[in-house]
């Protein structure tokens, strides 16, 4: 029984604590659905959970880097990669033998090529550069750059080539005055 009075005490306590826009004794229908000082309301559920409160609190804190860390000298790739390659930066067509539409909409990032060659042994293509047939993707331009920056990369933007789609109604199949008719004969 003190245990227990001693836990209700404790927990007034941290009811009562300026973090909780709850006052010690009102129900809790009095507080759902109404926002606090700091913008959020309060969960029923959760608000005997201290953690939950306090890691809500810890996400609201952003931090902000004022230059862009370049982290070319920790990757330990050679020099010559880094200095000299040339990244390329596109959105992919969409795949002409597919009519849909599902892998398009993100941006891609490749090295450009270098030096080829055939495998005398077996005819296979074979190359020296280790970047080569690395193939990075992500969701907008910005995210793109922004790896390329902080890699040391040089970069460019090819512009994604859009075709506009032709207006044409299902009637010009069977329109008698247009060459778009076969005849059944």
């Amino acid at each position: 029984m003190a245990l227990n009075a001693a836990c209700r005490s404790s927990v007034l306590k941290w009811i009562s604590s300026p973090k909780l826009n709850w006052k010690a004794g009102a129900p809790l229908a009095s507080t759902v659905g109404k926002q606090s000082e700091r913008g959020y309301a309060v969960d029923p559920t959760k608000t005997l959970e201290k953690t939950s409160l306090l890691h809500a609190e810890e996400k609201e804190v952003v931090v902000t880097v004022k230059e862009i860390e370049d982290l070319s000298p920790t990757t330990g790739v050679p020099e010559e990669h880094v200095k000299t390659r040339l990244v390329k930066i596109y959105s992919p067509s969409k795949n002409p033998m597919q009519s849909g539409t599902h892998n398009t909409g993100h941006w891609q990032m490749e090295f450009d090529t270098r030096e080829r060659w055939e495998n005398p042994l077996m005819g296979w293509c074979s190359t020296g550069d280790p970047l080569s047939n690395m193939s990075l993707k992500f969701a907008d331009k910005e995210d793109a750059i922004f790896f390329c920056e902080k890699n040391g990369w040089r970069w460019y933007i090819e512009a994604p080539k859009t075709k506009a789609p032709k207006v044409k109604s299902y009637a010009h199949n069977f329109a008698w005055n247009k060459r778009t008719r076969t005849s059944t004969k």
